[in-house]
């Protein structure tokens, strides 16, 4: 048995709530998905007219896939190198040149783990803060979505109100794209489209909306 988070809207307010279901051991995508089949399931089983969607490379959905960070894209780079080439550490980066590798080999540069404390996100000659602690994840990963979905896909996700990240163990790390999902889906709740904003609204938005 495993235990993974599932990230949805209550009261206007992205949260989570941890699930116990069957893990399917091995690094195969059919394995995962077999995984992802288990914890959806316990969702399901949970909560009275969910449906779930996972956010990753190994949804059997397709807008799960494409709302993947390593499908996604900015200006040609996908988010997870776009992420990955931001951070500022005490002892060095940005490392731009990430933005131009495999994004399995942005995440893992070492220097990402040699270079001291992370300080801080630049992104564009603009620094984004540590707290909220996933800010600057969600903002680009809203800003992907913008730029590269069209108004009838982002509404799709409306069809949604669990999100799942197989792949996201919150003992080991912070960002996931099933929060970031979550967020987005409120987002066009509330609006009704996915609305421009600029870093400072962001922040804000994201204090008063999201839980942790």
């Amino acid at each position: 048995m495993a235990k993974r988070p599932a990230f949805f809207v209550r009261q206007g307010t992205v949260i989570s709530e941890p699930y116990s279901f069957e893990w399917h051991s091995g690094f195969a995508v059919s394995q995962k998905q077999k995984s992802v089949r288990s914890l959806h399931q316990a969702i399901i089983e949970a909560n009275i007219n969910a449906k779930p969607l996972e956010v990753s490379t190994k949804s059997e959905e397709p807008a799960g896939m494409k709302l993947s960070a390593f499908n996604l894209k900015i200006h040609n780079h996908t988010l997870e190198n776009l992420f990955q080439s931001a951070k500022v550490f005490e002892n060095g980066g940005p490392y731009l040149d990430l933005l131009d590798v495999p994004p399995k080999e942005a995440k893992r540069d070492e220097r990402l783990r040699s270079s001291g404390n992370l300080k801080a996100f630049r992104c564009q000659n603009e620094d984004f803060p540590l707290i909220p602690p996933t800010v600057f994840y969600d903002f680009i990963y809203m800003t992907a979505v913008k730029n590269s979905f069209t108004r009838k896909e982002i509404l799709a996700i409306l069809d949604y109100n669990f999100f799942t990240d197989i792949e996201f163990n919150p003992a080991k790390s912070i960002n996931t794209q099933a929060r970031a999902a979550a967020i987005l889906k409120l987002m066009v709740e509330e609006y009704g489209y996915l609305p421009s904003f600029n870093k400072e609204e962001f922040i804000q938005y994201h204090k008063e909306h999201v839980l942790y």
